[in-house]
């Protein structure tokens, strides 16, 4: 979860620097991100910087020729999907994290999603894993951005929240109970909203899946012509 966007979204600041910038140097954490209503979710920076688990391996399986990772973070995806032949970008605006990506043997840069990008309209599967559809805040935003960026049969694989859920909140990144951050945006979206904005945003809904492990949920689109 390490690209805050722009476009009206919040400032990258949260992620680029500070604890966040230093948990994902060491790998480690006690991050999360929280809202003044009590709402928390977990940055789990160790499973992030480990090795690319089942959930991931899932995704990698489906993933189809040239390959753009929104919000790489440590960069597991990159590195398995590298391993797997596919030619690879990563994208993050916090600089430790593309530091990582390079050091795993991937290709990554700084900067944002919505920051003018290599081969735009030519990539063929792009991904937001780890809930960075909530990037920015604004999911039909971010949606429009990555059709964009890929083909005209593109395949876009988006982690969703396991809840049915289509939330904007407004948050800031915790070291434990202490917020760490400055506020910022950031969305919470479940399989049938990420459908509902889809179908405005110039996708359709291609697969839908839940690994055992863990039970993350993810969804595959595909892009319209």
């Amino acid at each position: 979860m390490t690209t805050a966007g722009s476009a009206g979204a919040g400032p990258s600041e949260p992620w680029s620097t500070g604890l966040y910038a230093r948990a994902v140097g060491a790998r480690d954490g006690d991050l999360s991100l929280r809202d003044g209503e009590g709402w928390c979710v977990p940055l789990d920076i160790g499973r992030w910087s480990r090795p690319a688990d089942a959930g991931d391996r899932s995704v990698v399986e489906r993933c189809e020729g040239r390959v753009l990772d929104i919000g790489c973070g440590a960069g597991r995806m990159v590195e398995a999907l590298t391993l797997r032949g596919h030619e690879t970008l990563g994208i993050d605006v916090c600089p430790s994290a593309v530091r990582a990506t390079v050091c795993r043997g991937g290709a990554a840069r700084s900067g944002s999603v919505f920051d003018p990008l290599p081969h735009e309209g030519r990539w063929d599967t792009a991904l937001l894993m780890d809930e960075n559809i909530g990037i920015g805040g604004e999911p039909h935003l971010l949606l429009r951005r990555v059709r964009d960026l890929v083909h005209e049969r593109g395949l876009l694989i988006v982690e969703t929240s396991r809840a049915d859920v289509d939330e904007r909140r407004r948050v800031r990144i915790h070291l434990g109970q202490r917020a760490a951050s400055p506020q910022f945006p950031w969305a919470v979206v479940g399989a049938r909203a990420l459908a509902r904005h889809a179908r405005t945003t110039g996708w359709t809904t291609a697969e839908e899946w839940t690994t055992a492990h863990a039970g993350r949920h993810f969804v595959a689109l595909r892009a319209r012509g």
